[in-house]
């Protein structure tokens, strides 16, 4: 079964999320544990974590139809050894959230090199910072997610995300996300039934089906290649209908979240129906 959901909002604690998921009819959700704006943010309480599960369980969300996602901040390959450092913190404390709140996947964005050190500096320096977070944490499975490959930010290619899991050492504690609308940006042609099986064959030999642990389904309002990341709501881009029919009949994509991250929340309900007809739901 095809999980469409959102990322919806916390505002009056993280137990709000469940119940603004089930409102735009969601099967999955995502959200931010924290604030995504600052590097240090208030404790969640023992009891907001606790009306937080015993929410989703009254909406029926499991923890494998939740991809929290991280601060916006946090640069696991930042050059410099502050930033870095802050940024491992930062991420740690991400993870012990997602553990407190029993939650079992946190999607982030890889880093950025700032063209201060070479690309393969840097994908090795995430994973070395993700080897020592996922030593102190436990249960929780860092999710990478691709980029459009603006500026300096890495995760562009999926070779680059199949560099970073090949120096992690605990492989069933890393996944991947794909955003529809960074891979299109990055060069990722999937609007024709031949280019969309080309880039998934590409995933599955650089990276592996086996990781595929969640999706960003954005259209896009950037041509093919452009490295500019546009979000754009679904059949208001350039991805066409037949992109997003062929994404929702794709069985490898079942039993995952997948959600919208789109420009306008109040077209959500409408973008989660229109997507569960194509899937026949």
């Amino acid at each position: 079964m095809k999980l469409v959901g959102a990322h919806v909002s916390v505002e009056g604690g993280v137990s709000n999320a469940p119940l603004n998921a089930r409102a735009i009819g969601a099967r999955s959700f995502a959200l931010f544990t924290r604030n995504p704006s600052r590097w240090v943010s208030k404790a969640i309480s023992d009891a907001e974590a606790e009306a937080f599960k015993r929410n989703c369980r009254e909406c029926g969300y499991t923890p494998d139809m939740i991809l929290p996602h991280d601060s916006y901040l946090i640069n696991l390959g930042s050059p410099d050894p502050e930033k870095l450092e802050k940024s491992r913190a930062a991420f740690l404390d991400e993870m012990r959230r997602c553990e407190q709140l029993g939650l079992t996947m946190l999607n982030f964005h890889p880093g950025s090199h700032m063209r201060e050190i070479s690309e393969n500096e840097c994908l090795d320096l995430i994973a070395e910072s993700l080897n020592l977070i996922l030593a102190e944490t436990s249960g929780v499975k860092a999710v990478i997610e691709n980029t459009a490959g603006q500026g300096s930010n890495l995760g562009y290619t999926f070779a680059q995300i199949g560099r970073i899991i090949s120096g992690i050492d605990d492989k069933t504690r890393v996944g991947v996300c794909v955003d529809t609308c960074h891979a299109h940006a990055s060069g990722y042609d999937m609007t024709t039934p031949e280019a969309y099986e080309r880039t998934w064959q590409e995933f599955d030999r650089e990276i592996g089906f086996g990781y595929l642990s969640g999706m960003h389904i954005n259209d896009t309002a950037k041509a093919l290649g452009s490295k500019v990341d546009r979000h754009a709501p679904i059949g208001q881009g350039v991805l066409g209908e037949e992109f997003w029919r062929m994404l929702m009949q794709d069985p490898r994509m079942d039993g995952i979240p997948l959600i919208l991250e789109t420009t306008d929340m109040a077209l959500w309900p409408e973008e989660i129906r229109y997507l569960n007809s194509l899937a026949g739901l």
